[in-house]
């Protein structure tokens, strides 16, 4: 059975929402072997900053990832995925993945669609803004 997504210009992606913090933190840090201080010590973040400790940049580009895979599901692949972290989730802050389609074009015999994608803290705010290119099935 061959799935297929027909995406138009301006649709919105399903949100992919955490409330972030110390239990995700560390599931991450456990994953990816990223256990460093600023990440796990509320006195670390603060030498280095911030409010206290703060979550992964990668772990943003994680959601990201899943906004896009789960939107995709069995009807394509992910061509590119591209962000620039420019604000830090901290603990209790809840993140939410977004994204739109941009465009749809084909290019070589390949349907694409170009996706504006970003993280957002609970008030709006932009935590890393990116984009993604999707190769559509059918």
């Amino acid at each position: 059975m061959t799935i297929t997504l027909s995406p138009s210009v301006g649709d919105a992606l399903p949100e992919f929402t955490r409330t972030t913090g110390f239990e995700n933190w560390n599931r991450y840090a456990a994953v990816n072997d990223e256990f460093v201080p600023i990440h796990m010590d509320d006195e670390a973040g603060r030498t280095a900053g911030y409010s206290g400790a703060f979550g992964m940049g990668n772990l943003q580009w994680a959601y990201l990832h899943n906004l896009v895979r789960d939107w995709l599901g069995d009807a394509g692949r992910i061509k590119s995925l591209s962000c620039q972290f420019r604000a830090v989730n901290t603990r209790g802050m809840t993140v939410t993945a977004r994204g739109t389609v941009t465009a749809v074009r084909d290019e070589d015999g390949v349907r694409l669609a170009d996706l504006e994608i970003w993280t957002e803290d609970q008030d709006g705010n932009k935590l890393a803004p990116g984009k993604a290119v999707v190769e559509l099935d059918g």
